[in-house]
């Protein structure tokens, strides 16, 4: 049966607009919008049609089928956005290109970043102008994040055999993600905390009292978000082996655990190792070293300190222990799992590009 509508034009490649269509994917700081619209180019250049494309994307046919044309009537620059209407610009490319370069490549006197006064005062514009060429161009001086490099000579082994138990776990078996959130801190404020009002934040002394300290050992179940966890006041391979009893006790007798664990010396004990010869269906996988966002119980971790440590007031460490057993027992009443979606090669591929800019 001949197919309704009118035949599609043809959309082919050069191999310089499917590098460029993939840069645009890659890049961290390109518009999400314009990552959308190159995705949808580079599938259809496989030569799905319309629907395929809009389903694989999550996008509707109409969009596909109006970038589709876009692109076949322009190339690259139909997928970019019209101009606005509106008044003509009054600060010229060679006045943009010196704020952005003078970003980049210079550092104020006195200073480690540029703020948008100290750069408006050198260019001659108003530091809203900055601003708004700053947001143009994804460039936040004031911002700033950390990375460390695994030197872990395992390193890919380790992500691929972590990586593979998130997305494709074994049958008849459960998946823990294993840690120790250590030395929580019983704080007090020194003085009554004032409760939020309208119009009033809460309000807190920034002094307060240690009242001891306990460890947090905890075990996310990857395919539910439920959690096996249990305070000790000590943080040692004894205490270790005793979490393991309770992770035991807790699982189904006739399915196997698989552990996915960092490499602290606790896990790697002697009573440890010894305990898990008597119990065969412990299997252990080790994240590389540096890699704690390989372990999905971070996550949780963060999730309980910011919704439960963080503000809490406590006037004991019983009291603390029992504020976070009165959020396992809330978190497990309606888990959650968390959602892997970054595959072993994409993670290795951004990786290496890291490592690419750090050895210019």
């Amino acid at each position: 049966m001949a197919g309704r509508g009118r035949p599609k034009a043809a959309l082919t490649l050069s191999d310089e607009e499917r590098e460029a269509l993939l840069r645009y994917v890659r890049r961290g700081k390109t518009a999400q919008r314009l990552v959308v619209r190159s995705r949808i180019i580079l599938e259809c250049a496989k030569g799905l049609d319309s629907t395929a494309v809009a389903e694989r994307l999550g996008v509707s046919n109409q969009t596909v089928c109006k970038w589709r044309g876009r692109f076949i009537a322009d190339r690259i620059d139909g997928l970019l956005d019209a101009p606005r209407v509106g008044a003509p610009r009054r600060i010229g490319d060679d006045k943009v290109e010196e704020v952005v370069t003078t970003t980049l490549n210079t550092m104020p006197r006195g200073a480690s970043r540029w703020s948008t006064r100290e750069l408006a005062k050198k260019t001659g514009l108003s530091h809203m102008a900055i601003a708004r060429i700053w947001n143009a161009f994804g460039l936040k001086p004031h911002r700033a994040e950390t990375f460390q490099l695994s030197a872990d000579p395992q390193f890919i082994e380790k992500v691929r055999d972590v990586v593979g138990l998130y997305m494709d776990p074994p049958t008849n078996a459960v998946v823990l993600c294993v840690d120790e959130k250590s030395q929580i801190q019983a704080l007090n404020r020194t003085q009554p905390i004032l409760p939020m009002r309208p119009g009033q934040l809460e309000r807190r002394t920034p002094e307060y009292e240690r009242n001891g300290t306990t460890s947090l050992f905890a075990a996310l179940d990857v395919a539910t978000g439920g959690v096996i966890g249990r305070c000790f006041r000590r943080h040692r391979a004894k205490e270790f082996v005793q979490f393991l009893k309770l992770i035991d006790q807790s699982v189904a007798p006739g399915l196997e655990v698989h552990l996915i664990m960092d490499n602290y010396a606790t896990h790697k004990a002697p009573p440890v190792m010894n305990w898990l010869i008597r119990h065969r269906r412990f299997h252990l996988h080790f994240i590389p070293t540096h890699s704690s966002w390989l372990n999905q119980v971070e996550s949780w971790f963060a999730i309980l300190t910011n919704k439960q440590i963080k503000r809490g007031s406590h006037y004991s460490v019983r009291e603390l222990e029992e504020a976070i057993r009165e959020f396992l027992e809330a978190h497990n009443a309606d888990p959650r799992p968390f959602k892997w979606v970054k595959a072993a090669d994409e993670i290795l591929a951004k990786v290496a590009r890291l490592c690419g800019e750090v050895n210019k």
